[in-house]
This record gives C-alpha cells, sequence and structure tokens, in this order.
C-alpha cells in the first residue's frame, strides 16, 4: 500500500495566499458603484487614516505599490547623487533597486547569523563619509534591533528609512516597525498579511516630508493649482478600488496577524529541530510574514523542495545575497559564510493565514519525513 506521504493530493498547499472572507466584495462594488475608481474617493481617506492610527504614525500616503513607496520615500529625502544608503546584503533585490533608481549607492551590510536582519556591528564597519542613511529591513516579519540602529544612526547624523514591506504586525518594544525611523514603507502585494492586490504605504512623523512626498507621487502637482507643476513627479498613486479591499483587510489584521502567530507555534511544536530556524527579536514580536528554515548542511534544497511538491506542498527559496548578483558583485559589501549559508539552504515554507492545523501537520509529516530519508 502507498503511503499518504507519497500520493500527491490533487490541490497544492501554496507558500502564501491571500484571506478575503470580509468586506473586501462589499467594498470593492460600492467604489465600483460610487464611479470613483482612479486615485481619488472615500476609501483612500479611510485607508490612510486607518493605518496611521495602526501602526502609530501622523502621516501615511497609500501608493501603487511597496516599491514605488521606497522609491518616493528616498526621492523626497533631497539626498545628493552619489550619496549611500546601507541597506542589508540579505533582502529582496528591490530595497537595493530603489536606492539605485534615486540616483544613489547601495552599500551592502551583513546580517546577523541569528535573527537574519541587519548587522549594527556590519553597518558600523561600512559608515563611509558619503553614507547619508541605513535602510534596515524587517525581514520576513522579524523585526530588527532598532534600538542599536538608531543610535548608530542618530551617533552619525543618518537617516533611518524601514523597508516593512513584510512586516504589517511586527513591532519592537511595543511600537509598530515603520514608524520607528524618520520614514517608513509597506507593501500590499498579493502574497502580504493584508493585501490591496498592488499597493505600498509610506509612514512618517514628519509633517513636512509627508507633504513632499505627497506632491511627488501625483507628478508633483501643486496641491492648490490644477495642472502647475512645481517639480518633477511620480505616478506612484493608488485606486480608490485597491484602498477599498484594503479598508476590508485592515478591519481583520489583527485576526490575521495572530492566525500566522498560531501557525508559527505549531511549525515550532511538529518540526524536527534539525530545521534551524531564525531567533525572533528580544524586544520584538515576530509577524511571521514567512515560516522560514535552514536545512541541515549536505541536504539538498532543490531535492528537498522538489519532495515537498511531490506531496502536494509548496515552497520556495530564500532570497540571495545582492553581492552574490550580477547589478551588485562589484558593489561595496560585507558577507560572511554563515548569511551564505543561511540564503543557499534557507527555504520558506506555506504560511498563509488561511493554513489549517492539520495542513501543518501534513507539512511538517513531509519535511521531517524529507530530512530522515
Amino acid at each position: 500500500m502507498t503511503s499518504p506521504l507519497s500520493e500527491a493530493p490533487s490541490e497544492l498547499i501554496p507558500v502564501s495566499e491571500p484571506q478575503l472572507a470580509g468586506n473586501e466584495a462589499d467594498y470593492l462594488l460600492d467604489a465600483v458603484r460610487s464611479t470613483w475608481i482612479s486615485s481619488s474617493g472615500k476609501y483612500l481617506d479611510r485607508f490612510e487614516a486607518m493605518f496611521a492610527e495602526y501602526v502609530g504614525a501622523r502621516h501615511a500616503l497609500a501608493v501603487s505599490n511597496g516599491t514605488a513607496a521606497l522609491h518616493l520615500a528616498l526621492s523626497a529625502l533631497k539626498l545628493s547623487p552619489g550619496d549611500e544608503v546601507i541597506v542589508p546584503n540579505l533582502t529582496f533585490i528591490a530595497s537595493a533597486n530603489v536606492v539605485v533608481h534615486a540616483g544613489l549607492v547601495p552599500v551592502l551590510a551583513d546580517s546577523e547569523p541569528d535573527t537574519w536582519n541587519l548587522s549594527v556591528s556590519s553597518v558600523a564597519r561600512l559608515i563611509s563619509n558619503r553614507t547619508r542613511a541605513i535602510m534596515p529591513v524587517h525581514l520576513y516579519g522579524n523585526p530588527c534591533a532598532m534600538d542599536g540602529l538608531l543610535t548608530l544612526a542618530k551617533e552619525s547624523g543618518l537617516i533611518v528609512i524601514e523597508d516593512a514591506a513584510e512586516a504589517v504586525g511586527t513591532r519592537y518594544r511595543g511600537r509598530h516597525v515603520g514608524a520607528l525611523g524618520r520614514v517608513g514603507t509597506f507593501s500590499f502585494y498579493g502574497n502580504k498579511t493584508i493585501t490591496t492586490g498592488e499597493g505600498g504605504m509610506i509612514v512618517t512623523d514628519d509633517a513636512a516630508l509627508a507633504a513632499r512626498m505627497k506632491l511627488l507621487k501625483n507628478h508633483g502637482m501643486s496641491p492648490t493649482a490644477k495642472y502647475w507643476f512645481d517639480e518633477i513627479g511620480f505616478n506612484y498613486r493608488m485606486t480608490n478600488l485597491q484602498a477599498a479591499v484594503g479598508c476590508a483587510q485592515l478591519e481583520r489584521v489583527d485576526s490575521l496577524v495572530e492566525a500566522k502567530k498560531r501557525n508559527a507555534a505549531l511549525y515550532h511544536q511538529l518540526l524536527s529541530p534539525r530545521f534551524v530556524r531564525p531567533r525572533a527579536e528580544a524586544h520584538g514580536t515576530h509577524s511571521y510574514w514567512m515560516f522560514c528554515v535552514v536545512l541541515p548542511d549536505g541536504v539538498s534544497r532543490e531535492a528537498f523542495a522538489a519532495g515537498l511538491r511531490a506531496r502536494g506542498i509548496d515552497s520556495r527559496p530564500l532570497f540571495h545575497p545582492l553581492s552574490t548578483m550580477p547589478p551588485y558583485r562589484n558593489h561595496r559589501h560585507e558577507l560572511s559564510e554563515e548569511t551564505r549559508r543561511i540564503a543557499l539552504q534557507g527555504i520558506n515554507l506555506p504560511s498563509s493565514a488561511r493554513l489549517t492545523e492539520e495542513q501543518i501537520a501534513r507539512i511538517c509529516a513531509a519535511a521531517n519525513t524529507l530530512l530522515a530519508t
């Protein structure tokens, strides 16, 4: 008789999928019926206000996606061409790409071997007379050690731009990440904890910076004179349709984050201790956007992922270090062998808030069996 673990179920458990079981359809239909379907409408104002309150920031600006949010924030800060921004080497490539698009130079810092987040000591070593900003990324929902980074930034006169694209629901010392530095950004892509399909948000307590970003996201058009442009801007606006979905998502954000935490607790309980997990930041609350493990040395990640897929379970690899890829090989960087190994052997397991306990038990049984073979 064939073992159930070797039979591929008819439906694949995806790495992530949106949870759209609230008022999303009703609000979306309401926006359509109102005919306010572009970059104005009641849901945009509501979404920005709700999000600002949720993260504890004075200002929030909805934009077209998380990458646009980072690029707009950098562009609004009036840095000079050639200025350096320190970003993690282990992150999604958009974190560095926006630095280049803004005419700046990314410098790639190493990660802490236990949390996988930006290393304060590596950042300190890489600061030069051209450094103007630090961009911590709260990787996979695990908060960075912000005390050390904020202290270092203050001592060195640097701006902190938080990339919280993966960190809705993540807190550090009781405060929501993204609202700890000068400016923070979020992503609402379809696989994020809350989603608008595509979309992003910028938060800040700086009223002047918020006003400049609002100007730039709408082509640079004057807020007081239609079709008068004070400077060259971008079309980074979110639509009222997207914001309608976002409002419905925010109404249930606490339950979505709690579901991810419950799933992570079950993973920790059922997975073999041979799977190395990142340590949660001591002073933070991990929101587990993705549940990640590192496979033991000698285990082929490709074969392991194929084994999971044959059992109806999807997965994906961790991000490649930026300095190992063609666009950034010649950039100043630090990359330890430990960080390289994490990237080469790391894998994301299914992490949707929709996962059931039975599905997680099945995933863990399959993963443990594959590791034992």
